[in-house]
């Protein structure tokens, strides 16, 4: 297990996946986020099952910059309840680790 961590959020649009994007990076809370603009969520909320059109923010970030990026991402979001789901990473480049590392120091 290393101290990287990829985290996901939906968003409603590739614009604001974008925007909470920057805001992130430039406030050195992840290294690099990724926006993945078309994807298909089907999820319950409500008691309905709702079949929306969504966007996917891919965040890289350390464990020590969690829970400042996700208080950052429930700021900036505009979803009562954000995804902000949070998976280790068990192995991976050490340069590109270390640039994780680097980037949210």
């Amino acid at each position: 297990m290393t101290d990287a961590l990829v985290v996901l959020v939906t968003t409603p649009t590739p614009e604001r996946a974008a925007e909470i994007a920057r805001a992130l990076v430039e406030e050195r809370l992840a290294a690099c986020g990724n926006v993945v603009p078309a994807i298909r969520s089907i999820y319950r909320w409500e008691g309905r099952v709702q079949d929306e059109a969504e966007s996917l923010l891919v965040l890289k970030t350390t464990r020590a910059r969690f829970d400042a990026l996700r208080a950052r991402v429930l700021a900036l979001h505009p979803y009562e309840v954000p995804e902000v789901v949070a998976l280790g990473v068990d192995a991976g480049s050490a340069p590109y680790l270390a640039w994780i590392a680097g980037e949210t120091a």
